[in-house]
């Protein structure tokens, strides 16, 4: 039997027209000025999902951009922001081979995270600003490459096919989410409505950064996610240290040691049972995770660090594993108005990525039974769990007299959002190695193949309803500041972006 890298080879070896790169490259080169300005058009339209009348904005802009492109387009209405659909339909003889096209559904979001103007070092997030020269030369704007520079692109790329003589080997259908940064709530609950419409043989997710070393990038899945909140109990108000320290519990320092209790000095999860269902990779997954490159020296140095966890020292190792990140804590008070005193409570906010193999309640559950083990009484739900946020938090959620008075270890554990879970495609997926193929044909080699990305984009049970395999072709800078302030687009990358999407439209 024929290994999956040895499949790969030879779907690479499918004629292509050889100029498919020059060709692409040669209509960006000669068309940059217009696909900026329909970039930074775009980008002066604010975004955040719960702005809804610019939602709005954003949403009829694309329907007039796809029609422009040449896209059937129509708006899709949700329960929340509208999705906006478009389809580019080809010959069926469009591959070559007579056979009904496949379809392709691209799925990119044109939502954006909120903004902290007074942190950005321009006057407006949502007024784009270009900023250095030359090959590193980069937009500013909230949304700059998280999600709208991949829209663009994809626009562009189908433009410069057109512009070649050459069509698109499948059918190109789009779906373009508005909630995507606030996980998706209406997605999901669309399908039903729009099941005809949202069809297709592959979904390829235009999201993320690309890999640091600049090649076209792969991703087989994405991980999923749950948060959550662990709060101690320790008095009911804070108490005077002086008076009381010694003899009155401290929250603050039972949390640490629980804390400390549920992940070793090498960073592995010490709860029992938490990496027992994970997969071991097979030989070509394995082989897969070592092609990836890894340029530990740049990465140390970019983060500030002397060393990575001892238990996962290559990165792509770490992804393929469940995670319990303290991303939060909180206790009392810091700095000019610290007290002395010992705290009433202390939290840790708590995020779990999750594998295909590890969902979210078996962890929780795990987490749970931790805490338990080590003598705590946890006060509200067995569970927690739920599809939206948990309404067990806030005011009435503090234990009460009663429960003070019996349980000398009191704690807390509570989802905080939506739980979202990953998706992985086989590597050994027919569509998904076309993809490979044609990106390996376009650019003379192979692109770097990832069997799941560190981070979750809410989609996996939108991939589940619909059945269909699915991938993630990350497109811009991999040092884009997403989410963050200053989010940038390197524009070399942009450029290149539409090439890579111009070939997967072409697999």
């Amino acid at each position: 039997m024929r290994s999956v890298t040895a499949l790969l080879l030879g779907f690479a070896m499918v004629t292509q027209p050889q100029d498919l790169r020059q060709s692409v490259s040669t209509y960006v080169a000669q068309h940059q000025k217009a696909i900026v300005d329909e970039l930074l058009e775009f980008l002066a339209i604010p975004n955040v999902a719960a702005d809804k009348p610019n939602i709005r904005r954003n949403a009829a802009h694309l329907q007039r951009l796809l029609t422009r492109h040449g896209f059937t387009s129509e708006l899709l209405e949700t329960a929340g922001n509208p999705l906006v659909y478009g389809t580019y339909d080809v010959p069926a003889a469009a591959g070559g081979s007579g056979k009904p096209a496949t379809t392709i559904l691209f799925y990119c979001h044109y939502d954006g995270q909120p903004v902290n103007a007074k942190k950005w070092t321009q006057a407006d997030p949502f007024e784009p600003v270009m900023k250095g020269s030359g090959a590193d030369a980069r937009i500013y704007a909230r949304s700059a490459s998280d999600d709208k520079a991949p829209i663009i692109a994809l626009l562009s790329a189908l433009d410069a096919l057109k512009h070649a003589g050459l069509e698109p080997s499948a059918n190109i259908h789009v779906i373009f989410d508005g909630e995507e940064e606030i996980s998706s709530p209406s997605l999901v609950p669309a399908i039903g409505r729009y099941r005809d419409k949202l069809r297709a043989d592959l979904m390829v997710i235009l999201d993320g950064p690309g890999h640091s070393s600049g090649r076209p990038t792969v991703a087989f899945g994405a991980r999923g996610i749950a948060t959550l909140d662990l709060t101690v109990y320790g008095p009911t108000t804070g108490v005077h240290s002086g008076n009381y320290g010694n003899w009155v519990p401290n929250p603050a320092q039972r949390l640490a040691t629980l804390l400390a209790s549920m992940k070793d000095d090498n960073g592995r999860v010490t709860v029992p049972g938490y990496y027992d269902a994970v997969a071991p990779l097979t030989p070509d997954e394995r082989a897969m995770l070592d092609a990836v490159p890894d340029d530990r020296a740049r990465m140390l140095s970019a983060f500030g660090i002397a060393e990575p966890e001892a238990a996962f020292p290559k990165l792509q190792d770490a992804l393929q594993s469940p995670t319990l990140n303290v991303r939060g804590l909180t206790s009392a008070f810091v700095g000019d108005g610290a007290r002395t005193i010992v705290p009433d409570r202390a939290t840790a906010a708590i995020d779990v990525r999750l594998v295909k193999e590890t969902p979210a309640e078996d962890l929780i559950a795990k987490i749970r039974a931790h805490l338990e083990g080590k003598g705590y009484h946890l006060v509200g739900p067995s569970t927690g769990l739920g599809a939206g946020p948990s309404t067990d938090l806030g005011a009435g959620a503090d234990p009460d007299a009663a429960t003070r008075a019996q349980y000398p270890r009191l704690a807390r554990l509570a989802t905080t959002g939506p739980i979202l879970g990953a998706f992985r495609t086989a590597v050994s997926d027919p569509l998904a190695r076309a993809v490979v193929a044609s990106l390996t044909r376009t650019f003379g080699e192979p692109p770097v193949q990832l069997r799941t990305l560190g981070g979750t984009v809410p989609i996996a049970p939108f991939i589940s309803a619909l059945g269909f395999p699915a991938l993630v072709v990350p497109t811009v800078n991999f040092d884009n500041n997403q989410h963050e302030e200053n989010e940038n687009l390197r524009l070399a990358t942009f450029y290149d972006s539409i090439v890579i999407i111009a070939s997967v439209m072409r697999q």
